[in-house]
């Protein structure tokens, strides 16, 4: 079990990491978008440092359990509210844009995933 959360924690660490960058900078075509459909720069950027911050700490979780249950479970709030984000702008209705809106209900299994099997490697 415990090789499993170590691999779903890099997996989720990394995808988190890439995306909390450019956010928390304000740089790229994503940052650009979210505060073009209504989000401020300052959101924006709370929004990359916690993904980044979740990345931290789902790799001190590797070796501290409950650091990195805590980060999951808290990058699994944010999917949420990324889920909760493409709904309100319909982005799941909208075949152009549904591949991108997929992306936090994939990433948001994938942290109660890595949540549940770093609980079970304890």
């Amino acid at each position: 079990m415990y090789i499993a959360a170590v691999i779903f924690s890099v997996l989720l660490a990394l995808v988190s990491l890439a995306a909390g960058g450019p956010k928390a900078q304000l740089k790229g075509d994503v940052p650009e978008g979210l505060v073009a459909k209504g989000l401020s720069a300052a959101q924006v950027r709370l929004i990359g440092f916690a993904e980044t911050a979740a990345a931290a700490g789902l790799v001190a979780g590797i070796w501290w359990q409950p650091l990195g249950i805590a980060a999951a479970v808290g990058m699994a709030v944010l999917l949420l509210g990324a889920v909760g984000y493409h709904v309100k702008w319909g982005d799941y209705g909208n075949s152009a844009s549904r591949g991108a809106a997929m992306a936090p209900i994939v990433l948001f299994l994938l942290a109660v995933a890595t949540g549940i099997t770093l609980a079970a490697s304890q």
